[in-house]
């Protein structure tokens, strides 16, 4: 399911943002694009985020646009430079050919330079705020996807529905007039030479074999199930899934043993419902 959410916020050390998106996808995929003095804090967001969302590509961007009169004076972190120095030398001593970094090289390497006007524990707790607030607000945009989406579910439920109840009056004609059909034709092969009492023994046997009132009870039962985990929410996404796959399982037997246009017809738009709910379905939580 998709959902936007996006806090800023004006600090001493300048401007933050924090924005948090999510599109669809059928398990958990958490990534992050913020600054390096935010990136121990990524344990920590990505189970704030994984305690919110369950299901979907997150993308979580982070950004602080710093404001220079209060970055204070600059500070070297000699003891990341002296690491970096020596790695250089390492690599040389195997690659004699590969260039050194340069001075800007060096100054520009994650945490080489540090503010002493930066607390990076205010830092941490406003950014661990922000995605509270962001991640509320995300799953309240969300929430309000989910019930358009429940009501998409809910109208395609009550069209399936709708067929059931149209075609389950028909099934004795239907299956009357197969047997009249049936009937003429083999009398018409074997020059009338047949017994009614034959034709009717095979007329039961077959007439067992293509009845769907144990398929149209099933998927009454479906509907009942799918409207029941709609009308409950929370985490109903696998479930629904399940049920999905039953139901096309019911439709594509109903196809099968169909013996009349009717019947085809209306499996045929069963199938193209459930399809559009499966769409749907994958969606869900």
């Amino acid at each position: 399911m998709t959902g936007f959410a996006s806090v800023s916020r004006d600090l001493p050390q300048g401007t933050f943002a924090l924005d948090i998106r999510a599109v669809n996808h059928r398990y958990l995929d958490v990534q992050f694009r913020m600054p390096e003095e935010f990136r121990s804090l990524e344990p920590k967001l990505r189970e704030l985020i994984t305690n919110h969302v369950s299901r979907g590509k997150v993308e979580c961007r982070i950004s602080l646009q710093t404001n220079p009169a209060q970055q204070g004076d600059l500070k070297i972190n000699q003891a990341l430079l002296s690491q970096l120095v020596e790695a250089a030398k390492i690599v040389q001593s195997h690659s004699p050919q590969a260039r050194g970094f340069s001075v800007g090289e060096l100054l520009r390497w994650p945490g080489v330079l540090e503010s002493q006007g930066q607390d990076n524990d205010s830092l941490s707790q406003h950014c661990l705020d922000a995605l509270q607030q962001a991640l509320q607000e995300f799953t309240a945009s969300r929430g309000r996807e989910g019930e358009k989406l429940k009501q998409v579910l809910l109208d395609r439920l009550d069209s399936i529905h709708r067929l059931l109840e149209e075609i389950k009056p028909k099934l004795p004609a239907i299956l009357q007039g197969w047997q009249q059909r049936l009937s003429t034709r083999l009398k018409e092969a074997l020059d009338g030479q047949v017994e009614d009492d034959r034709l009717k023994q095979e007329f039961a046997l077959f007439a067992q074999k293509i009845d769907i009132d144990e398929e149209l009870e099933r998927l009454h039962t479906h509907l009942t199930e799918v409207r029941r985990a709609l009308n409950k929410g929370g985490l109903v996404g696998k479930r629904l899934d399940f049920l999905m796959q039953e139901l096309n399982r019911e439709a594509n037997t109903l196809g099968s043993k169909s013996v009349s246009t009717e019947t085809t017809q209306t499996a045929v738009e069963l199938k193209v419902l459930i399809e559009q709910m499966r769409e749907q379905v994958q969606n869900i939580e």
